[in-house]
C-alpha cells in the first residue's frame, strides 16, 4: 500500500511537470530560409516595401528589395509573407523577467539581495529560462531582454539574454553588461507611520549617501592597484566601469540627481553611463548630449509625477529627447513590470501617437535599445551579417489590434509562439464556439 501511494505521487508529479513545462527551445537552423514579399521594417528608420530576406546558420545574408535583386530560392525554405510585416526582435531593457515568477511565493522571488553595495551580485545565474512569464513575451515580438537585479544602493550586475533557451548559459547574449546604481533621492517624504511629517522635503542624508558610493569606488580603485591576495568580490566587480567593459546604469529621475550623477561619472573616470528613468531628463538634455549619455525613459504608460506637469508628459518625453539629440530607448520597470513587459511594442506605439514617426518609435525598442545595451553589432536591426532574430506580423506590430505574429526566429531558430496564455485562449475559444 505504501509503495502504491508513492507511485501515485510520482506519476502525479510527472504529469504536473509536463503540464507546467515551458515550450521546448527550437533547434539550430538547418536550412536557409527566405521570407518573400513582406514590408520590412529594418529598425534603423528604413522600410523596404517588397522585401527579400534570407538567413542561413542564424545570420542574415540578404536584406533587399525583391524587385531589384534576383536570387534562386529553390533550395531554400520559402515563407510567403505578402501583405505582412517583418520586424527585428524587440528588446526590453531593465527587466526582472526570469527573476520572479510569482510575487506572493517567496521561493520564486530572486531579484533582490541582502546588503546595500552589491555590484558582484549577478542576475544571470538566477535567471529562470523556463519561466512561464518569459515565454509569454514571444507572441508579441519581445525576444531579447536585459535581466536586471533590484534593491540596495548598488543592486548588482545585469546581463542580456534571448527568450528561447534551455538554461541561463544558453540564453546569454551579453554577460555582465552593466552595474546598476540607485541614485539617492534629493528629496524625501516623511514616513507618517513613524510620526514624521508626510510632506516632501530635502533629503538631509543626500550628500552622505552620494559620498558612500564615491568612497566605495575610490576604495575599489585602490584595491585594483594594490595587493589582491585577499580577493574582494565587490571591488573586483566594478573594475569594468573603468576599463569600458561594463556600463553604469544610474536609476534616477530628477534633474538635480541626473546632474550630480553625470558629475559623479566624470569625477570617477567611469567610461560609459546610462540614465534609467530620467523623468526630468529634458531639463538637462544639453548636459546629457554633451557627455553622450543615453536614457532608458520611464514607462510611457504612466501618469505624470508632478501635479503641474502636462497630462501627457510621459507619452511625449521620447519625442522631446529625440528632437534634442539624446539617444532614447524604452523600459517598463514599475508595478507588474514582468507581466506588462509584453506590452513593450504598445509603449512604442503610444510614443508614435505623441510625435514620433512609426519608424522612429520602432527604433526605441530595437536599434536604440541594442546600442544602449552594447549588442547592436549583432541585434536590433535587419542588416546583412547580423543575427536572424526577427518576426513576421500580420499587421503593424506597434498596434495591439494588429500585432498578430505568424512566425518568430531567434538566431535563425524557428521558435514556438505558444504559451500558457495562448493555450488557455484556444481552449476557452473552442468551448464557446461549440455552444
Amino acid at each position: 500500500m505504501k509503495h502504491l501511494k508513492q507511485n501515485i505521487i510520482i506519476v502525479f508529479l510527472l504529469c504536473a511537470s509536463l503540464v507546467m513545462a515551458q515550450q521546448t527551445p527550437a533547434p539550430k537552423q538547418s536550412q536557409s530560409i527566405a521570407i518573400m514579399g513582406a514590408t520590412a521594417h529594418i529598425g534603423n528608420g528604413e522600410i523596404i516595401e517588397n522585401s527579400l530576406i534570407i538567413f542561413k546558420e542564424g545570420k542574415l545574408t540578404t536584406v533587399a528589395d525583391a524587385r531589384v535583386v534576383r536570387i534562386d530560392v529553390s533550395n531554400m525554405r520559402v515563407i510567403n509573407a505578402n501583405d505582412k510585416h517583418v520586424y527585428p526582435g524587440f528588446i526590453i531593457p531593465n527587466s526582472t523577467l526570469g527573476l520572479v515568477e510569482i510575487d506572493a511565493v517567496r521561493a520564486s522571488d530572486d531579484d533582490d539581495e541582502i546588503g546595500s553595495l552589491n555590484p558582484h551580485i549577478r542576475s544571470l545565474i538566477a535567471y529562470n529560462a523556463e519561466s512561464k512569464v518569459v515565454e509569454s513575451m514571444r507572441p508579441n515580438g519581445v525576444l531579447i531582454g536585459q535581466i536586471t537585479p533590484r534593491g540596495g544602493r548598488i543592486s548588482g550586475t545585469s546581463s542580456v539574454v534571448q527568450f528561447d533557451a534551455w538554461n541561463w548559459e544558453d540564453a546569454a547574449i551579453k554577460v555582465d553588461d552593466g552595474i546598476h546604481l540607485n541614485w539617492p533621492n534629493s528629496f524625501s517624504r516623511g514616513r507618517w507611520w513613524r510620526g514624521e511629517d508626510p510632506g516632501l522635503k530635502p533629503n538631509k542624508n543626500y550628500s552622505k549617501q552620494v559620498k558612500e558610493v564615491t568612497v566605495f569606488l575610490k576604495e575599489s580603485k585602490a584595491y585594483q592597484s594594490g595587493d589582491k591576495s585577499a580577493k574582494h568580490l565587490p571591488f573586483e566587480a566594478v573594475q569594468g566601469l573603468f576599463d569600458g567593459s561594463k556600463k553604469l546604469f544610474v536609476h534616477v529621475d530628477d534633474a538635480k540627481g541626473i546632474t550630480d550623477a553625470i558629475n559623479f561619472k566624470v569625477q570617477n573616470d567611469i567610461s560609459e553611463m546610462v540614465v534609467v528613468g530620467g523623468y526630468q531628463a529634458l531639463q538637462v538634455a544639453d548636459l546629457l548630449k554633451k557627455h553622450n549619455i543615453p536614457v532608458l525613459i520611464k514607462r510611457v504608460h504612466s501618469t505624470p509625477d508632478n501635479t503641474d506637469d502636462d497630462y501627457d508628459q510621459p507619452f511625449k518625453l521620447a519625442k522631446q529627447l529625440t528632437d534634442v539629440g539624446v539617444l532614447v530607448a524604452l523600459q517598463n520597470s514599475g508595478d507588474m513590470e514582468r507581466m506588462n513587459a509584453r506590452n513593450l511594442p504598445f509603449l512604442a506605439g503610444t510614443a508614435a501617437a505623441y510625435g514620433l514617426s512609426k519608424e522612429e518609435a520602432l527604433q526605441l525598442i530595437t536599434l536604440n535599445a541594442a546600442k544602449i545595451l552594447g549588442i547592436d553589432k549583432d541585434y536590433g536591426s535587419l542588416e546583412v551579417g547580423k543575427s536572424a532574430t526577427l518576426f513576421i506580423s500580420e499587421g503593424d506590430a506597434l498596434d495591439m489590434r494588429t500585432n498578430v505574429l505568424d512566425k518568430a526566429f531567434i538566431d535563425g531558430r524557428d521558435i514556438s509562439l505558444e504559451s500558457h496564455q495562448t493555450e488557455l485562449w484556444k481552449r476557452y475559444s473552442n468551448k464557446y464556439k461549440n455552444q
